[in-house]
């Protein structure tokens, strides 16, 4: 599985390196900024992957909320959190949740983005 993360953002590294520590062999950590093979692979502009966590998962791109749950399903440490969050409706309250700090991080990171 490959995770494209955005690792100029503070807040999305120091998560993403508590996952990171796990040392799980299946999790390919790909950092997003200024990585147009990451654009290619998962068929997502710069934009969009700033935006949201993204996945790939047998081919299939998954992003923001789900993603998580891909991600947190794979690490033995974090499982509870996929068990719970899964659930129909904490996952909508999630995925909305999730929506709103992923948009305020998108706004104070994307000076990053080549204009």
């Amino acid at each position: 599985m490959k995770v494209y993360f955005n690792n100029s953002c503070k807040i999305c590294r120091a998560e993403i390196n508590l996952y990171k520590k796990e040392n799980i062999k299946e999790i390919d950590w790909i950092d997003i900024t200024n990585n147009s093979l990451a654009q290619k692979e998962t068929s997502r502009n710069d934009k969009e992957l700033l935006r949201r966590l993204h996945v790939i998962e047998d081919f299939k791109v998954i992003e923001g909320a789900e993603a998580f749950l891909y991600v947190w399903k794979k690490i033995p440490k974090y499982k509870f959190l996929y068990s719970f969050f899964k659930l129909p409706i904490v996952f909508t309250l999630f995925k909305f949740g999730y929506e709103i700090v992923a948009y305020f991080l998108y706004l104070k990171n994307k000076k990053q983005l080549k204009n």
